[in-house]
């Protein structure tokens, strides 16, 4: 067993060796160079344990993906068994292999609607850059060639490929080191009604919001716009919950201009806000596409998944005989990752996952409204397991902390050092805790998150901020 200096002499190894080696996901360089990343030695359930032996309650959920908890040693024994049965077979063209068939049947059985063709891909970017591509080659197949320009929102984020990048327009992701695909893809404005201009009524805001879509398909041409991309609510933009009826609406003005309708559920979807898919039950909108990753698999392997109608899979697949779909992967329906999704999904089903995020998911979101007394909470927003509190500098115009004060990552490092992860986005602090979270846990995550924000408020006020 390592003595206390021999658990810090290894961590402050691997943290070196990361530091020396690692260009990570979102690098911020200069951070990086001085602090370097935490090591995390080991996960069971909603908790993680880093190198030195800290326990920390995940409320971030990994990356919003860690649904039925960690550690879980039946996920362990599906995945050996399948890694020693068949650890990969090629699904190109003409093959396939047991897992992927039976995943792509049980999918089918909790999608809306006739959405029971299944395109297995790596994660939620490559997902939805398949659908970007269907979607043009849906058009096409049909006569309809120029139909091929994208609307989405601001504030949104879709993935991290290129085109993906380009679908989203979260202004922090857009750098200016970065080229993007500018042409053929629109934005419209989010439904951020906390932050809508003119205090209008949550009616007036909606009405606004269409009238901008229909406006924008006019200035297009309803003949090239070929479909719109949502995220039920807008996860790493905020967590951007749509007024009542928003979705619905937007999506009758798709079938009006016959325009796709696209879910992307890489969050939303298995519990999250207490269903497998949100888009129906939450929302009450069928759409053409749902794209989903994340808490299909729980994070226990990379996997993704294109969701697309009957009705669309009719039209690409006939007419021409030599047509070919040349899109997907290497691990597409990967038989040991299809392996950990099927008994990732029988978990939620058998433990009842979904009755308890919405149960817990209702506490926390009750217990996490409390927060709103505090000074510098201008608003707590979500549904369920999927929360963010935005902190201002003052409540009553709205107004922002600069920058420079880094206010969610000042409360997300205050929280760490009380046991808490919660994720800093720009002046937010987002949480999608697993779907196994308690109210204990809930408790344990207020009453922590609210000592943080109150301790960083006491520095913001002593440094002259407040």
């Amino acid at each position: 067993m390592l003595t206390d200096k021999g658990q810090n002499d290894a961590e402050a190894h691997l943290r070196a060796l990361d530091q020396r080696h690692t260009l990570h996901p979102w690098t911020h360089f200069d951070s990086f160079e001085k602090e370097g990343a935490m090591v995390v030695e080991s996960g069971e359930g909603c908790y993680l344990k880093d190198a030195n032996g800290k326990s920390y309650l995940d409320a971030v959920g990994g990356m919003w993906c860690t649904n039925i908890g960690l550690g879980r040693k039946e996920m362990a024994q599906a995945i050996a068994e399948q890694v020693e049965k068949l650890a990969y077979s090629s699904t190109f063209v003409d093959m396939t292999n047991g897992p992927s068939a039976l995943l792509a049947q049980k999918l089918a059985s909790l999608t809306p609607g006739d959405l029971n063709r299944m395109h297995f891909t790596t994660g939620g970017s490559t997902a939805v850059d398949s659908a970007y591509r269907l979607v043009g080659f849906y058009n096409y197949c049909r006569g309809k060639p120029e139909k091929t320009h994208i609307i989405a929102r601001d504030q949104a984020y879709h993935g991290s490929t290129f085109v993906t990048m380009s679908i989203g327009n979260k202004a922090a992701d857009k750098v200016t080191e970065f080229q993007y695909l500018r042409d053929g893809i629109h934005h419209i404005s989010a439904p951020h009604f906390y932050r809508a201009e003119g205090n209008p009524t949550e009616d007036e805001f909606t009405d606004q919001l269409i009238a901008e879509f229909e406006a924008k398909i006019a200035e297009i041409g309803a003949d090239k716009v070929a479909a719109f991309f949502a995220e039920p609510i807008q996860a790493s933009g905020g967590v951007l919950v749509p007024p009542k009826g928003y979705l619905k609406r937007m999506w009758e003005v798709c079938q009006k201009h016959d325009i796709l309708f696209l879910a992307d559920e890489v969050v939303t979807a298995f519990g999250r806000l207490g269903h497998f898919f949100a888009i129906e039950d939450e929302f009450g909108v069928v759409p053409d596409i749902i794209t989903t990753a994340k808490g299909l698999s729980s994070g226990y392997l990379p996997m993704g998944a294109m969701i697309y109608s009957d009705r669309i899979h009719e039209v690409i697949s006939q007419g021409d005989e030599n047509r070919w779909f040349t899109s997907g992967y290497t691990y597409s329906g990967h038989p040991v990752c299809c392996a950990a999704a099927l008994k990732n999904i029988e978990i939620m089903e058998r433990e009842n996952l979904m009755q308890n995020a919405a149960e817990v998911g209702s506490y926390f979101e009750e217990q996490l409204h409390t927060l709103n007394d505090l000074e510098i909470v201008g608003n707590v927003r979500g549904r369920k397991l999927m929360m963010c509190v935005e902190n201002v500098k003052d409540k009553a115009s709205k107004e922002l902390f600069p920058d420079e004060v880094d206010i969610g990552k000042r409360i997300a490092t205050t929280a760490e050092s009380m046991g808490l992860l919660v994720r800093p986005i720009g002046h937010l602090n987002v949480m999608s805790p697993p779907l196994t979270l308690t109210r204990k846990d809930v408790d344990f995550l207020v009453k922590t998150l609210r000592a943080s924000i109150v301790e960083v408020t006491k520095e913001l006020r002593k440094e002259g901020h407040l």
